[in-house]
């Protein structure tokens, strides 16, 4: 027998073998089926965390299954390494972003490797490099020649102190996500990708998405937002202007009582020339939050701008609003407010007075204006003309007038808006665009691409090295002084096209090479989180429909399948400062005591004994100090320790609590493996297996391991619930340590019976498997080898075990033919000494057969 199970020896020894053999390269084989298999590529921060474990070992488990069915597989890595978080670490550190960035990509790529996953890494890619961005502004400018980039003024969410735009998403109660500084609202020049030209596609090939969580197909449905309604125009009293209102409701157009515009609509804007507190309002409404979840929730305000409107059907007037609610990069930047019918009109109208007029009735519903809106859907009244109808035919009449008299039509709208990729930063990738001294703006000239970003720079915390430096930006095009932009793009560019990259990473003479994107393209097994549900994920099938459409690849979309792993939590804890305030304990420094259902009775620091107070679980994170450190863990315990422990704890797409009580499991359990393999090799290896001379014992053990075996298969394959599979594996290796080792037969079943072993956990921890299966006599390496095939004969039982009761109390086991008939299974119950020690002297009343399972004799 060899010595002790010694992680360290064997995972650098089997690193080092699969670098040295590159056993994950892989090229294109058309007499292979392919697969691709990729996980969300990370950002550079410095350091691993548990949550990339998870992400990346459901990817690497994935992989080496499909290449053990003998797949062409396809796995690599890369980084997504432009961004702001680099500017402010370069700042803190003192060093510039890009030196920061490949340092810290050095490191993690090291973390990667000591885990063992199974990366082709000469496909690895940096977004941050001139060889990866210069294809993406070659693209950019592609689309601008389509039609499909534009620039134009636009309302954003300016961040004073990271100096950048911010998303929606990213201003928290009305606050940068990073800053935490009071976001602004700033009109400034952008650039803009039709997204919404393609609004319709990406809505519709949804459907093609079988593979995917219907939950994240709901989330892009809602996002897309696609709704029916009209258009209606609302001249204004003594001007030529009109306002334009998208309606899903023209059913309430008769309870229009006034119209509200935006802060910072045009005409709002004129009227407070001459409107001191219009102007003031406007002012106000440049720092307030436009997520959407503060705008449900705000109080609604507004000032009268002195216009009125014409209604476009009765001709009567009404007053024009500057309202809070109102946002001018949403639709026109006007509303038709119908109090009545709309609770946040109705809150508005009510604040300041306003006429609530009501216009819809239902038969079944009692309907009070004076405490709310009514806004179900139901039958006009005070609607002219129209009174009676119900919502379909009164939608069709009344959008039918509005054509007539040409006052409106009906339309499509979509929640969605078009892309603005202009970020104000310094690290990300120049925008290819350049303004002629007559304001012009043309596209960079392929030929002077890259435009390159200089990363030897000074971050000086205040403004981009490129903005602060006014020779950067001076170019000549087609003999004429020009301006480089100095804005740089949104990084969503970057991770929009990635995962194609990956398929030609050498070509330096086109974006992608078609014979080879069109080999591996689509992705047949995409891991990430469920926060890139939306953003990242609508952009790259945004960016993959347009990379079709310029010829690039053929598919529609860029992902088969989507799995959305859960977080990896902790335990954490705390002690309270002077001030009340909670300072932090890593739960590595911490000692607890539990109960027997595994919750927390005390805890004390390692260090002084004291105690410190447990906040129960939550996110790995810096800010809670409750991150555990990865290589740490490998260093004790080894890499297949942590990949089995993260497979085995929780369902992928669910939260996984981390527990040094289940590492530790986890590690025992492969040392069990690994005993249960030497005392198979010590007891020496018979590898003939005579099926027919087996006795109902090694039946017995060989049907055990080919129903664990269809099991793990259906469960890695099909089903990616690799907590089962592994608990199916735990609960055969239990049974195998009871099997004899004394017959040549009974060596012949272990051997198969390891082997499967061996390669079913093969995918979960590779290294102690590499080394298991060399130690079993193999000549081909494990990476070369076949996921076993599966013996249906062996699953079919010739016997049954029947459990014999007399009065509900197991009095006997009896051992039948499979095929046995009932009569003959009562005879052999009844007969059965020991049932007729409890029988005697006693009437039978009944028996009660579960075929193939029971025998309940009723006597008394």
């Amino acid at each position: 027998m060899q010595a002790e199970y010694n992680h360290r020896e064997i995972e650098q020894r089997v690193q080092k073998y699969w670098q040295e053999q590159q056993t994950f390269k892989v090229t294109e084989d058309p007499n292979k089926e392919k697969f691709y298999c990729l996980s969300m590529l990370p950002y550079p921060s410095g350091r691993l965390h548990m949550g990339h474990v998870r992400n990346y070992t459901i990817g690497d488990v994935i992989s080496r299954y499909q290449r053990l069915q003998g797949k062409n597989v396809m796995q690599p890595m890369g980084w997504d390494a432009f961004g702001l978080p680099a500017e402010n670490a370069a700042i803190k550190h003192k060093t510039a972003p890009a030196k920061w960035t490949y340092e810290n990509i050095e490191y993690m790529k090291s973390q990667l490797t000591s885990l063992g996953f199974g990366y082709d890494w000469d496909r690895e890619v940096a977004t941050c490099t001139p060889e990866y961005y210069r294809w993406e502004q070659w693209f950019f400018t592609k689309l601008y020649e389509k039609g499909l980039v534009y620039k134009k003024t636009a309302t954003v969410n300016w961040d004073p102190v990271d100096q950048t735009v911010l998303a929606n998403e990213q201003v928290i109660d009305g606050r940068g996500w990073r800053s935490g500084a009071l976001v602004e609202q700033k009109e400034i020049p952008q650039w803009f990708i039709k997204i919404t030209d393609y609004a319709e596609e990406l809505l519709n090939d949804l459907d093609q998405l079988e593979g995917w969580p219907d939950t994240v197909k709901a989330m892009q449905k809602n996002w897309i937002g696609r709704s029916e309604g009209a258009e209606v125009t609302f001249p204004l009293v003594g001007s030529e202007q009109a306002l334009e209102v998208y309606t899903t409701r023209p059913d309430t157009l008769y309870g229009v009582t006034y119209v509200a515009v935006a802060a910072q609509h045009p005409i709002a804007l004129e009227a407070a020339d001459n409107n001191p507190e219009l102007a003031a309002f406007i002012e106000q409404c440049k720092s307030q939050s436009v997520a959407e979840a503060d705008m449900a929730t705000m109080e609604k305000l507004g000032v009268d701008t002195g216009l009125k409107a014409i209604h476009p059907l009765t001709g009567e007037e009404v007053p024009v609003w500057a309202a809070n609610f109102v946002l001018m990069n949403y639709g026109t930047g006007a509303v038709m407010s119908v109090p009545g019918h709309d609770q946040r009109d109705f809150e508005f109208a009510s604040k300041y007075g306003l006429p609530i007029k009501q216009v819809i009735t239902a038969s079944e519903a009692e309907i009070d204006l004076s405490k709310e809106a009514y806004t179900e859907k139901g039958t006009l009244i005070n609607s002219a003309e129209f009174d009676g109808l119900e919502f379909t035919e009164a939608f069709e009449q009344i959008v039918a007038k509005l054509e007539s008299e040409r006052k409106g039509k009906k339309t499509v709208n979509y929640r969605l808006r078009d892309w603005g990729v202009s970020r104000q930063r310094y690290w990300g990738a120049p925008i290819p665009m350049a303004t002629l001294e007559d304001g012009t703006s043309v596209p960079i000239p392929e030929q002077d691409l890259p435009v390159v970003l200089p990363e030897d720079v000074v971050m000086d915390g205040s403004s981009s090295p490129i903005k602060a430096d006014p020779e950067w930006a001076k170019t000549t095009i087609n003999g004429q002084a020009a301006f480089k932009e100095t804005d740089t793009f949104d990084t969503f560019m970057e991770s929009s096209w990635y995962y194609a990259r990956y398929c030609s990473p050498e070509s330096d003479d086109m974006m992608l090479d078609p014979s080879k994107a069109n080999y591996w393209l689509p992705v047949d097994q995409y891991i990430g989180g469920i926060e890139h549900a939306i953003l990242h994920l609508l952009y790259a099938r945004f960016f993959h429909k347009l990379m079709r459409d310029v010829g690039l690849i053929d598919s529609d979309e860029p992902f088969k399948q989507l799995l959305c792993q859960g977080m990896v939590l902790a335990d954490t804890y705390y002690r309270e400062d002077e001030k009340g305030g909670k300072v932090w304990i890593s739960p590595t420094e911490v000692e607890a005591e539990y109960d027997e259902k595994g919750r927390i009775v005390k805890a004390w620091h390692k260090e002084d004994k004291q105690p410190v107070i447990s906040a129960g679980m939550s996110k790995m994170s810096k800010s809670k100090n409750n991150g555990i450190d990865p290589e740490s863990v490998i260093q004790t315990l080894g890499a297949d320790t942590v990949r089995l422990f993260m497979m085995f704890t929780a369902p992928p797409e669910q939260t996984l609590e981390w527990s040094d009580s289940g590492v530790e499991g986890a590690h025992r359990f492969i040392k069990r493996v690994w005993k249960l393999t030497q005392d198979t090799i010590d007891a020496g290896l018979v590898t003939e297996l005579d099926k027919a001379a087996l006795t109902s014992d090694q039946k017995a053990v060989r049907r055990e391991v080919h129903k664990t075996l269809a099991k793990v298969s259906d469960d890695l394959g099909r089903r990616n619930t690799f907590n089962t599979a592994i608990a199916a594996v735990m609960e055969l290796t239990n049974k195998l340590n009871k099997a004899s080792l004394e017959s040549e037969q009974d060596k012949a079943v272990m051997y198969e019976a390891v082997n499967a072993v061996v390669l079913m956990l093969a995918p979960i921890t590779p290294h102690v498997c590499h080394d298991l299966w060399i130690q079993l006599g193999h000549k081909e390496q494990l990476d070369e080898a076949q996921w076993p095939k599966i013996d249906e004969s062996a699953m079919i039982e010739d016997e049954k075990l029947i459990i014999v009761q007399v009065n509900g109390k197991v009095r006997a086991k009896i051992t039948v033919a499979a095929d046995a008939e009932e009569e003959q299974i009562r005879e052999l119950g009844l007969n059965d000494a020991n049932v007729q020690k409890f029988t005697a002297d006693k009437t039978i009343r009944k028996v009660i057969f579960v075929k193939g399972k029971l025998l309940n004799i009723v006597a008394n």
